[in-house]
């Protein structure tokens, strides 16, 4: 068990520091452009479209804004809400020539590190699905975009950049010391938030975003704090997570799973293959997960033929990072509920 409090350490020091206290995880942005039912206003008007632009507050000081074709006039319907972590703009465009071909690109986004999502809906019905990324984000609006296997990317790039996510995985590693158990926890918290992601995709279940986020950062909190009640090594009889690790990855996975629906929110899903793409979505969140703790795994033996003994320390150092990082979350994400 001791490896594995120093390999924990040795991988939540390099995710705690590098993201430090970001409240949020990294969200995509989301444009949707679909072609109206209405006759255009005039004759110098070929195609209307109707936009909405969603995208995240506080991206490292840059400001992302699309950049439509010059053929197309931009016409305000609403004022910018803020709505959670994003900002929402809708807007119509008319455009002198057919949107077919042309580019479209998000200035600013180079500057970050999200993804946007794109879903073009022409006049004839053609839907086409688009990317951009801060190395690539521009595109030229073609019949045909990605398949529906990006959402598995989402999915699982969600994950790894889900910081508060990764600190619960590597929190419950702390309570077991079998591979047999690890699976059965794993498996658990898997089931768990898969059953409320879908509920909340599918839109049968509703939980704003704002408590869930402040509750996933008091499940952080709650694990890290139990386990520094035992002394080194030595398991806590009376402790209900180290005698039903599963259960309180179950109970808390549903509460992640919402988590992850509002990533999922944030990009929409596909009206014609809804259930292929929240499927995807999923399988890649497990394979984000399985591949942390694959890395746990793998540094746990390294560290069996490199170092004997660990310092107390060293144990138990890294739950206190996990802790102060859920501290710092649960007070700032409440106070943004009462704010």
């Amino acid at each position: 068990m001791r490896y594995l409090c120093v390999l924990i350490g040795l991988v939540v020091g390099c995710l705690t520091f590098s993201e430090a206290m970001r409240a949020h995880e990294v969200r995509p942005a989301y444009l949707r452009i679909e072609a109206t039912a209405q006759q255009p206003a005039s004759e110098s008007i070929a195609e209307s479209y109707d936009v909405l632009w969603k995208h995240p507050l506080n991206q490292e000081g840059a400001r992302l804004t699309p950049v439509f074709p010059k053929h197309c006039t931009e016409i305000p319907l609403a004022l910018d809400e803020i709505v959670g972590p994003l900002v929402t703009r809708q807007l119509r465009l008319e455009c002198s020539e057919e949107l077919m071909g042309s580019e479209l690109s998000i200035a600013g986004l180079e500057l970050t590190i999200t993804e946007v999502m794109v879903h073009v809906t022409l006049g004839d019905g053609d839907t086409s699905t688009y990317i951009l990324k801060p190395t690539n984000p521009s595109v030229v609006i073609e019949a045909r975009g990605i398949s529906v296997w990006s959402y598995l990317l989402l999915g699982f790039e969600h994950l790894l950049f889900g910081i508060d996510h990764i600190l619960f995985v590597i929190a419950l590693m702390f309570f077991v010391s079998r591979i047999s158990a690890l699976i059965k926890t794993i498996t658990a918290f898997t089931v768990a938030h898969s059953i409320t992601l879908a509920l909340s995709a599918l839109e049968w279940v509703y939980v704003p975003q704002e408590p869930v986020e402040a509750v996933i950062a008091v499940s952080i909190l709650f694990l890290a704090t139990e386990r520094l009640r035992e002394e080194g090594d030595c398991p806590n009889p009376d402790s209900m997570v180290r005698n039903q690790t599963w259960v309180v990855a179950f109970v808390f996975g549903l509460l992640h799973g919402f988590g992850f629906a509002g990533a999922l929110a944030d990009i929409g899903l596909p009206k014609g293959n809804l259930l292929g793409a929240l499927f995807l979505f999923n399988v890649g969140v497990e394979l984000g997960q399985l591949l942390i703790i694959a890395f746990g795994l793998c540094v746990i033996w390294i560290t069996r033929r490199v170092w004997v003994t660990a310092p107390q320390y060293v144990v138990r150092a890294p739950l206190y990072v996990v802790g102060i990082a859920a501290a710092y979350w649960v007070i700032e994400r409440t106070v943004g509920i009462l704010s």
